[in-house]
């Protein structure tokens, strides 16, 4: 044998060799996926359920866990095949379609809303939150009484409650200024008196006022007081709006903004589905036959 044919022999030898060490090295990779159960043709592996292994468990719960997540995956697939050999072959065919309708919509939807996160505008102005507000206002109605009050929770036995009564209803700069000194001695306040307030937040706040009697006490420049086993009540009133009320523009405006949000997205993903289209169908990528038939 001549000196070249032994040295491509050589060559053949050592490409098979590589070949198949590296089919070897494969074979055993796909041996060492180490399975835990198995059920007709499908199999389930250790490195399945792995993740779902949290590090809080200790043996006996990791084994329990392992355990009954195996009899779970055995019934469904017992049951998976027991409906393909039983169910008739249309309710298999429509849940197929089923299947393959919701798998394109999580890929879809998925797109879409990160195409929606990285480009949408979320800057609004006041100034169009407002024109939205006028344009719309007969449409926002209340569904909930609001009111507009000032209160402070005091200890039962405080001291100079009376002190505190006479500020809360004069309210005058020198009254707030005082309130505002000796604040730390209450257990709640809320002086903020010109912004509303939904009467299910106040009665959350104000546990004696309940829906039998906040009517009786949430009234226009309405002083109460009231008290529990622990603490006093003090509130005054300033103003009330009633349910199917217009909503003031301050308080819907939240509500407003997420409006606009909504209809932004719902116009940039329409605009997608349009220029995804109309540029499929430029590249003939897309046709539709047999519309003049």
């Amino acid at each position: 044998m001549c000196l070249l044919q032994k040295k491509n022999l050589l060559v053949l030898c050592t490409v098979a060799l590589a070949f198949f060490t590296s089919c070897d090295s494969l074979f055993k990779e796909n041996e060492e996926k180490e399975p835990l159960a198995r059920v007709g043709d499908q199999y389930l592996y250790k490195e399945d359920i792995a993740s779902l292994i949290t590090e809080d468990m200790n043996a006996e719960d990791s084994t329990l866990f392992v355990t009954n997540y195996i009899n779970n995956w055995a019934s469904k697939q017992l049951l998976l095949s027991k409906s393909k050999i039983n169910l008739p072959e249309d309710r298999l065919a429509e849940f197929d379609r089923l299947v393959s309708d919701y798998r394109a919509d999580l890929y879809t939807r998925a797109y879409v809303e990160a195409l929606v996160l990285q480009e949408q505008d979320t800057a609004i102005t006041e100034s169009q939150l407002r024109d939205y507000y006028e344009k719309q206002k007969e449409n926002f109605k209340l569904s909930e009484k609001l009111v507009q009050l000032r209160f402070i929770c005091l200890p039962g036995q405080f001291l100079d409650k009376d002190q505190v009564v006479t500020k809360m209803k004069d309210w005058e700069t020198a009254d707030k200024t005082y309130l505002d000194s000796i604040a730390v001695q209450f257990k709640k306040i809320h002086f903020n008196d010109s912004i509303w307030v939904s009467t299910s937040r106040v009665m959350e706040e104000i546990p004696p006022l309940n829906s039998t009697n906040e009517a009786e006490y949430l009234k226009k420049s309405q002083f109460f007081e009231l008290q529990d086993s622990l603490e006093v009540y003090l509130g005054k009133v300033t103003d009330v709006l009633e349910i199917n009320d217009t909503a003031p523009f301050e308080y819907i405006a939240p509500d407003i903004r997420q409006l606009i949000l909504n209809r932004r997205r719902l116009d940039y993903i329409r605009r997608i589905e349009t220029e995804i289209i109309d540029e499929a169908t430029k590249k003939k990528e897309f046709e539709v036959y047999g519309k003049n038939n």
